[in-house]
Formats: C-alpha cells, sequence, structure tokens
C-alpha cells in the first residue's frame, strides 16, 4: 500500500518540528532545571500521543501491520507532568510520593511493549480482544486524572500567588501571569480532551473524527512549548512547603494590628523604603526592628492588604504626587523612581489605589 502525507500528517508533523527542538534545549537548560526538564517530559507525552495519528493518516499502520501496540503514546502521563511541572516552579521540586501517580502511565506503557513484542498474528488477535478494554481503562483514567490534576493546579497557583503577595513587593516581576496561561491552556485542553474521550466510547468517532482533538493537543503543545522556553530561564521564588507537623508562629495576645499596621506603614513611608524595588517582607522587618510574621500581621489583618499591595499603595501615591509637583516628567521615569518594576504592575497598582489610570489622573490634576 502506498503511504499517503495529507494535510493531518502535515500538520501534526510540523508541530512536531516546532516542539522537539524546545524538548532537546529544556531538558538541557540549567536554570530551573525540574521545572524545565518536567515540561520537558511533559511536551514529549504530548508528541508521542499525536505520532501514532500522525503516521496513520500516513497510512503506515497499513503497510506495516507491526506497528500495532507502537508503545509512543502514553497520554496517563499527562495530567502528572503537567501538575508535576507547576509544583516544581512554584516549590523547586517534584512533590513528595509522586512517582505514584506515574503508575498508571507505566502500566500502560507496559501492557502496549509486552504486545508490541508479539508475533504479528498474535499481536493481531490480541489487539482484536483486549485494544476496547485497554482504551476503555485509559479514557476513564485520563478523566480522572484531568480532574485531579486541574482542582491541584488551582489550589497550588492561588497559594503561591498569595504567598507572592505576602512576601514580596515586587511580586508582579514573577512569571505567575504564565503559570496562570499555562494552566488556563491545560484547562482548556483537559476538557475538550476529556469530552472526545466519554463521546469516542459511547459512539465511536474514528480517525477522521478525533482530528479536532488532535489539532488541540497539537495546538497547546506548540504554544506550550514555545512560552515555556521562553520563560524557562525567569526567576521564580521558592514557596517552602510546611513542615510535618508545623505550627503557625505564635503571636502575643493584646496588638492593636490596625496601630502597628499604620505606624509601620508610615515608617516604611517616611524612610523611603518603599522605594526599592525588590523590597521583601523579610528586610522590610529587619528595617523596621520587628519579624516578618508580626509585619505580614499587621498588613494582612491591621491593613486589610497584603505586604505587596501596601507597598505598592505608597508607590502610587508616591508616583501621584510627583505628578502634581512635576507634570512634565514621564509616568514611566516617575514609576521607576517610586520602585515599580515594570510599567504593568505600575499600571496595576494605581488603578488600584486610585480607581483611574495615571494619565487620567494627571489629565484631572492638569484640566
Amino acid at each position: 500500500m502506498e503511504l499517503y502525507f495529507g494535510w493531518r500528517t502535515a500538520v501534526l508533523f510540523c508541530a512536531m518540528l516546532v516542539t522537539v527542538p524546545m524538548i532537546i534545549g529544556l531538558s538541557q537548560s540549567t536554570l530551573n532545571r525540574t521545572a524545565n526538564r518536567t515540561l520537558a517530559l511533559l511536551l514529549l507525552a504530548l508528541v508521542g500521543v499525536i505520532t501514532p495519528w500522525m503516521i496513520g493518516f500516513a497510512g503506515f499502520y497499513d503497510r506495516w501491520p507491526w506497528l500495532t501496540f507502537l508503545p509512543v503514546a502514553m497520554p496517563l502521563f499527562v495530567p502528572p507532568l503537567a501538575l508535576y511541572y507547576a509544583h516544581s516552579l512554584i516549590h523547586g521540586a517534584w512533590p513528595d510520593k509522586a512517582r505514584l501517580a506515574m503508575l498508571p502511565g507505566a502500566a500502560h506503557f507496559a501492557i502496549m511493549l509486552a504486545g508490541f513484542v508479539l508475533p504479528l498474528p498474535l499481536k493481531q488477535q490480541v489487539a482484536g480482544a483486549i485494544g476496547p478494554w485497554v482504551n476503555a481503562a485509559v479514557a476513564l483514567g485520563l478523566v480522572i486524572g484531568f480532574v485531579v490534576a486541574l482542582v491541584r493546579l488551582r489550589h497550588s497557583f492561588a497559594a503561591y500567588a498569595q504567598w507572592l503577595g505576602e512576601q514580596r513587593s515586587d511580586d508582579a516581576r514573577f512569571a505567575t501571569r504564565w503559570l496562570s496561561r499555562a494552566i488556563t491552556a491545560l484547562a482548556v485542553l483537559f476538557a475538550v480532551w476529556a469530552g472526545f474521550e466519554v463521546t469516542d466510547l459511547v459512539h465511536p468517532l474514528g480517525y477522521t473524527g478525533l482530528m479536532p482533538l488532535y489539532l488541540a493537543i497539537a495546538g497547546t503543545m506548540v504554544f506550550l512549548a514555545i512560552e515555556g522556553w521562553r520563560h524557562g530561564g525567569m526567576v521564580w521564588p521558592v514557596m517552602q512547603s510546611p513542615a510535618p507537623g508545623a505550627a503557625p508562629p505564635a503571636m502575643a495576645a493584646g496588638h492593636d494590628w490596625a496601630a502597628l499596621g499604620a505606624r509601620w506603614r508610615a515608617a516604611l513611608q517616611e524612610g523611603a523604603h518603599y522605594r526599592e524595588p525588590d523590597l521583601t517582607l523579610a528586610r522590610a522587618a529587619r528595617l523596621l526592628g520587628t519579624n516578618t510574621a508580626y509585619l505580614s500581621r499587621a498588613c494582612n489583618d491591621g491593613l486589610g492588604l497584603s505586604f505587596s499591595a501596601v507597598v505598592n499603595h505608597l508607590r502610587a501615591e508616591a508616583v501621584a504626587a510627583a505628578i502634581a509637583q512635576r507634570p512634565g516628567a514621564g509616568l514611566l521615569d516617575l514609576a521607576l523612581e517610586a520602585g515599580f518594576a515594570s510599567k504593568a504592575s505600575f499600571n496595576r497598582a494605581f488603578a488600584e489605589r486610585y480607581g483611574t489610570s495615571p494619565s487620567a489622573w494627571r489629565r484631572r490634576l492638569t484640566s
């Protein structure tokens, strides 16, 4: 039988051509080493998922039936690897007992490998006998894995964003927006994938009917490869997991947290400490002669704001005052002088503090 390289094979092959060099680059990266290697494994798993369909559309299985059970499509590895990529960025390592979640994928690989090495006549008999059951088990495992991974991804991201806001004044410098976009892309892919898997179990869609799913997988794979490479060298503050049984630091009773918060906020303003672009909770506590637990409590309970919000409000107030004194100065120059690390974080903090954009504020003052 002649091979046929149509548009379906071409699209999936082009996606692989883009992704494979990124996999090699991420696997060799020295920055964020664990996270980047985990992303490389995730991308490799996605490449493996689309490979049988890419060669199948070209007629490889019809021409070479011995390719049946080719052990490259291991989709059960995708949900845990997606979760471990985010966990590695946030915590610097895989979670404890992470390899347990890889066991379903390993079992699927073992079944496929065992079937692949069988003689061709026996292989075809086995494929007809257990193939539908294996596919159904993989589909069910995928749906469960997608749900668990998404719930844990959302929880991890929310905890990390809150922790950054409580520990650093420059939290907007870090690539939480990349992590948010990656989780969103994975959530969309997982929803589409689960929908196709369930539909295919009830009403088999066939090769061409599943093509939209493999286009979605290929598109998400290319997006994660390119953007993951772009953000692979960014600095990610590591969020330490609490030790088992560790209790939060004890707080002395009777403190007026609102008064302490107001006093320490004023001290940060008077000393212009907020102008340090990379001011952290630990450094601010040393400057104020207190500890991080007390300062964090004063910000959150006393002022009703995270440490990051308190500092960025002070920076926004400094810019507002500078606009009144120097109406002709550039807004970005004023923002950088006040300690903001980027225009985006400046605009966001100013709007949060004053309810309007910096340019609108200046127009209001000069009108």
